[in-house]
């Protein structure tokens, strides 16, 4: 199964985008917590780009956000 844009995928980068705008992050800003450069945030966002599990676990760090709520949301939404 391709994760690459599926609903599940998607649900998880709208997650994240909420979570940003809710620190009151741009990509530049979180971008630089992550010693990343702006474009990750914004390939990642507009879901061009995967992320990894640890890549996952240090954005939520960055803002601040519970990564195991994010899961569980996912997980509810569309468990097979």
């Amino acid at each position: 199964m391709k994760s690459l844009r599926s609903p599940a995928h998607v649900r998880l980068l709208e997650l994240l985008h909420a979570a940003r705008e809710k620190a009151g992050l741009t990509q530049q800003q979180l971008a630089d917590r992550l010693g990343k450069p702006q474009s990750f945030i914004s390939k990642y966002e507009g879901g061009e780009r995967r992320i990894d599990v640890i890549e996952f676990i240090a954005i939520a760090d960055a803002l601040e956000m519970d990564p195991s709520r994010a899961i569980r949301d996912i997980r509810a939404k569309f468990r097979a």
